[in-house]
């Protein structure tokens, strides 16, 4: 699955905010928008937003 469509999805069903989310995860509040824009992750990055939505951080 496209990592950003799982973002949007986990966004969705969680009730968080884009920026929260980027915060909580990588301490970066355009982590989201960025990747709205064509930003691209690192493979670390890429797994620890994975592990994110997989453990429900919200």
């Amino acid at each position: 699955m496209n990592l950003l469509h799982a973002i949007e999805r986990h966004l969705a069903t969680s009730g968080i905010s884009a920026r929260r989310f980027g915060i909580e995860v990588a301490g970066d509040p355009r982590l989201v928008t960025d990747m709205r824009r064509g930003r691209e992750l690192r493979a670390l990055m890429q797994a620890k937003v994975r592990a994110a939505i997989a453990r429900g951080t919200h």
